[in-house]
């Protein structure tokens, strides 16, 4: 799967995307560390094993790298930045019930949104599955030649 890169410095404005979950009881947040504890078996349970690696890693960093969304105290999806590389988003998960909302746009947005006030430039989604998603939301791009990219040198993925 490809990696693809976005201009942070052009990202279109999904703030009214945001109010329009919270209208409808829905919360997209920073996690906070006494959340780790609740979100780590969670990814573990809707994701993989690879991915609850890299969200421990995101509750390492100052400011977590880690967007959650709720509704009350119900986990409904998350999305990373900063975990396996400086840069990256991902990896992001959105509960099947509660896609088709825009729930994992808002995360996405809420990530690059960061990496932007961190001050990059561009951001690079890494292995992405849905390329169509990231080119219409995001105006993203694929980068050639950049399977299996910084993944190479994952145990897992050794032959």
């Amino acid at each position: 799967m490809p990696d693809m890169l976005v201009k942070l410095y052009d990202l279109p404005d999904y703030n009214n995307l945001i109010l329009e979950l919270e209208s409808q009881g829905m919360c997209i947040s920073r996690a906070m560390a006494p959340d780790k504890f609740l979100i780590l078996p969670w990814v573990e349970k809707h994701s993989t094993l690879s991915a609850k690696g890299e969200v421990d890693v995101c509750f390492s960093r100052t400011p977590i790298s880690l967007f959650v969304a709720s509704r009350k105290s119900e986990i409904l999806g998350y999305a990373c930045y900063n975990t396996t590389q400086l840069d990256f988003f991902g990896p992001t998960k959105v509960l099947e019930s509660e896609q088709k909302q825009g729930i994992g746009k808002a995360l996405l947005f809420k990530c690059l949104q960061a990496l932007r006030n961190e001050g990059y430039g561009y951001a690079i989604i890494g292995g992405v599955g849905p390329k169509g998603f990231y080119e219409k939301t995001f105006n993203a791009i694929e980068i050639p030649d950049s399977t299996p990219g910084v993944y190479k040198d994952f145990i897992r993925g050794k032959k």
